[in-house]
């Protein structure tokens, strides 16, 4: 059962963008950046904005949140302009594609600060008309009260953090609402974004049978929109559920039983009309998410915020070559560091292209479709899928149990496979690296010989 490709992370560490072309029902006809080629990969960007402070922290939470001491919104919300300022001119983007307000709780943020951020978008760098700008909401009644207020700032997609419609596990899980409550807010949020509404929900949770886990399931896909975001709970050490397990109070439903429960969840989402376009997202009515969507297919991506990543070329400073970036996670800390140089940037590190590579694979296999020849080709010019993992002994194998697929349309897992991508991916890694590194010694060794035969002509 994979573990770690189902975790509750939407903060990937993968860079993320995609240009969406659709036609009037939505349909999603052309990848821009597989058209147009390469060069275009440093133009656009998506936009991540990280909202730190939560009332409480979750039992299985080890995320960068923080319990706010005191009202600073409108510093929070100053600093917040400031640094999308900086990295904005930093990356030297022409164009947003899509927003992501993540957290932490971002609807406890003022919806000014939405308005706000959304405004210094469109001052530095085009936002795109159809952009999809997404909020992270926590469904509380004060969560629900303020949904109209978000999407009259620009708000036009919520991604609603249901976890689970059983009150006892709500409170196990340290959730501030009822069940009810989060159904209210997920018709509140359909009533204002009709087809854009994504609930998230958690398996694997405490005393948790797949018999209940489907009930629940089905209970919420009579009410739940055109998307669903499946997450396993997993122990983090250090959290309160993580002591509470080591302590013998709380029992973990065993790792098999948790596969069920991923199977089971597939089924049932197929059998309502939801396609399955990535290890842990569903969709109908082409309801995907474009910002995630972006991360998966190894676009640039800007973080903004106590403790964001992104992935961008800083061409304003004179970069070519990609970095990840880390922001100063504590967010008073990272608010002086803003006021004091336009940004939190703690650390900054030039990808190599092995790593970038790395990231492309990893993050692009999570997704059914998994990784065009041309998209690959974005990225690796010189070194083709075929090349890579053609030959591989252990990839050869994988594909003789029918686990992955290699053919003219790129790699990707197969349905079976996709379950077990946590133990594919080591492999493909492996034979990556190979690939690369040989590659680089046959081209130091050409190198060598040209300038033997340059220095002593015959």
């Amino acid at each position: 059962m994979i573990k770690h490709t189902l975790h509750a992370c939407r903060r990937a560490l993968s860079p993320g963008l995609r240009c969406f072309s659709q036609t009037s029902g939505g349909e999603i006809i052309e990848d821009l950046f597989e058209r147009t080629g390469s060069a275009h990969l440093t133009k656009q960007a998506s936009l991540y904005v990280h909202w730190p402070y939560c009332l409480r922290r979750c039992s299985y939470c080890n995320f960068n949140k923080y319990i706010p001491r005191e009202d600073n919104d409108h510093m929070m919300t100053e600093c917040l302009q400031r640094e999308t300022e900086t990295l904005l001119q930093l990356s030297q983007v022409s164009c947003i594609t899509s927003v992501f307000f993540g957290g932490g709780t971002p609807s406890l943020a003022p919806p000014s600060t939405i308005a706000a951020v959304l405004e210094t978008v469109s001052r530095r760098a085009h936002l795109l008309d159809k952009a999809e700008v997404t909020l992270e909401v926590n469904p509380t009644p004060v969560g629900k009260s303020k949904l109209e207020d978000y999407w009259h700032a620009g708000v036009n997609r919520f991604s609603i953090g249901v976890q689970s419609l059983q009150d006892e596990d709500l409170k196990v899980l340290g959730r501030d609402y009822s069940s009810h409550q989060a159904l209210q807010t997920v018709e509140e949020a359909r009533r204002l974004c009709p087809g854009r509404v994504s609930v998230d929900v958690m398996f694997g949770r405490p005393n948790q049978s797949v018999k209940s886990w489907e009930n629940e399931l089905c209970e919420l896909l009579r009410v739940s929109d055109d998307h669903v975001s499946l997450y396993q709970l997993t122990l983090e050490r250090g959290t309160q559920l993580f002591k509470q397990v080591q302590a013998g109070k709380v029992t973990m439903p065993a790792e098999e039983v948790t596969a069920d429960m991923y199977q089971c969840a597939r089924r049932i989402l197929h059998q309502h009309g939801f396609l399955q376009y990535e290890v842990s997202n569903f969709a109908r009515n082409n309801a995907v998410s474009h910002h995630n969507t972006s991360y998966w297919k190894g676009r640039q991506y800007i973080g903004v915020g106590p403790g964001a990543h992104g992935r961008f070329v800083p061409v304003g400073e004179g970069g070519v070559i990609r970095e990840a970036r880390t922001q100063t996670l504590e967010p008073d800390v990272w608010i002086h560091e803003v006021q004091q140089r336009g940004h939190g940037t703690r650390r900054r590190i030039r990808l190599s292209h092995l790593e970038l590579l790395e990231e492309v694979l990893v993050m692009g296999m999570r997704m059914t479709q998994g990784i065009h020849h041309k998209h690959w080709e974005l990225f690796s010019p010189q070194l083709a899928l075929h090349d890579v993992f053609g030959t591989s002994i252990d990839v050869q194998e994988l594909l003789q149990r029918g686990q992955l697929i290699l053919d003219d349309r790129g790699l990707r897992c197969s349905w079976d496979g996709l379950a077990l991508l946590d133990s594919i991916l080591p492999a493909l890694l492996v034979e990556l690296e190979r690939q690369i590194s040989q590659r680089l010694h046959r081209d130091h060794h050409c190198a060598d010989g040209q300038t033997k035969r340059t220095c002593n002509p015959r």
